[in-house]
């Protein structure tokens, strides 16, 4: 079986994100999409099974785990941590595991932000937990954590800062995550319905405070056989079509013309032996298949020990609507509080933009045949950052990668 789509490759990656800080924020799908920006920063492959499935290894394709993980108590509980970071010399990514979008750990983690370097990019995405682990009438909650996270990131991070909200993509039928704990199975059969009012409400208060959001519950709502059979998770060709979603979004947003030929893809090469979800195009009444064998996904659950957490030592202390509920209470969609974005200064034509070097700010000084070129007129896309910013003060990173043995400490 084969599948056409439009692919980044290795060497566009590379130049696009060169001298580029980018963060990853959220759960084990926002982990592999770490895991696969990190992979085609250094080869045209894919994640295998076994990448997708493991969590909080000690290294990860030169990566290194920071903190948590297997330095510490593995568990499904809402208290997990991971924290990994990839460095080369002209890259740097990191990701944190949340499983709330507002907490005190992301409170420290915000700190960081503030008191350290500042990214270039924010992938975040926060929902399935959100609405399931903490409280069973999850949305005033969710709505206030949401309104809190995107205040402060405003008054913390600067304008040029690209803010990316990933929609949650959607969720089987049948369920079976690592966050899906005994206690909390009942709510399996409606959870898919609860991210569909979850992922309107999020992607449009992102939008009302100046992000960026990017619909992956539109994008693979017709792609449901690239998603397991936990009904959760998605393969490896779909990780990439994310993650060229994402870099083509980066290109916009900073004006560059990345050519995205499409590639036609032999499934068998990738999927072998990656599990797709059976169910997904079988109607209601299928008998329902008997839970897999727990994998690197799930641990033994451990009590709930968010009220007990200490911040982490080492910080700084066309959407489609497929079912829609009519149970919002009034007013819950007000948005007449929010501030108004600042009025960025005009910005200088990307072609224009020179770090202090002398260089071109994204370093692209060299034609290939698949190059990346800056656009050299105004160009704008109306579903990518409303307005552009130049960061004027530009610090390049460190030449040196952190090996194992360091333990990943941030330089």
């Amino acid at each position: 079986m084969k599948e056409t789509m439009k692919c980044v490759s290795h060497q566009q990656a590379s130049k696009l994100l060169h001298n580029k800080f980018i963060v990853v924020l959220g759960d084990s799908i926002q982990r592999a999409v770490y895991k696969d920006l990190v992979l085609l920063l250094q080869k045209d492959k894919y994640l295998s099974l076994k990448q997708l499935k493991t969590k909080g290894e000690m290294s990860f394709e030169e990566d290194c785990l920071v903190e948590g993980g297997c330095k510490s108590l593995m568990h499904n509980g809402t208290g997990y941590r991971e924290v990994r970071q990839y460095q080369s010399d002209h890259h740097l990514v990191r990701f944190y595991f949340v499983t709330r979008i507002y907490s005190s750990y992301m409170k420290s983690i915000l700190e960081d932000f503030r008191n350290g370097l500042k990214p270039d990019v924010l992938i975040v995405n926060s929902c399935v937990w959100d609405i399931s682990r903490y409280n069973s009438i999850w949305l005033d909650t969710y709505k206030e954590n949401l309104h809190t996270f995107f205040s402060e990131l405003r008054g913390i991070l600067p304008e040029e800062t690209l803010v990316i909200w990933n929609i949650t993509m959607p969720l089987g039928e049948r369920i079976n995550g690592g966050f899906l704990v005994q206690e909390i199975e009942h709510k399996a059969s409606h959870l898919r319905y609860d991210v569909i009012d979850a992922n309107f409400f999020s992607g449009t208060l992102a939008d009302a405070y100046g992000m960026d959001a990017l619909d992956l519950h539109f994008h693979f709502r017709f792609s449901l056989q690239h998603r397991t059979k936990d009904g959760v998770h998605w393969n490896a060709l779909a990780h990439r079509k994310i993650t060229s979603l994402l870099l083509q979004h980066f290109a916009q947003a900073w004006g560059v013309i990345l050519p995205c030929p499409l590639k036609t893809i032999e499934l068998s090469e990738i999927t072998a032996q990656q599990p797709t979800n059976e169910n997904a195009t079988k109607p209601e009444g299928v008998k329902r298949a008997k839970r897999a064998k727990r994998d690197s996904y799930n641990y033994q659950n451990t009590s709930n020990v968010w009220d007990r957490l200490q911040p982490m030592g080492g910080y700084h202390h066309g959407y489609r609507q497929e079912s829609w509920n009519d149970s919002f209470s009034f007013g819950y969609m007000n948005t007449e509080n929010i501030p108004p974005p600042p009025p960025p200064p005009p910005p200088s034509p990307p072609h224009l933009s020179y770090n202090r070097h002398g260089q071109f700010r994204s370093g692209y000084q060299f034609r290939s045949p698949h190059h990346v070129d800056p656009y050299y007129e105004t160009h704008h896309h109306q579903y990518v950052m409303r307005n552009r910013h130049t960061r004027h003060i530009y610090a390049p990173y460190t030449q040196h990668r952190p090996t194992a043995g360091q333990g990943g400490h941030y330089y």
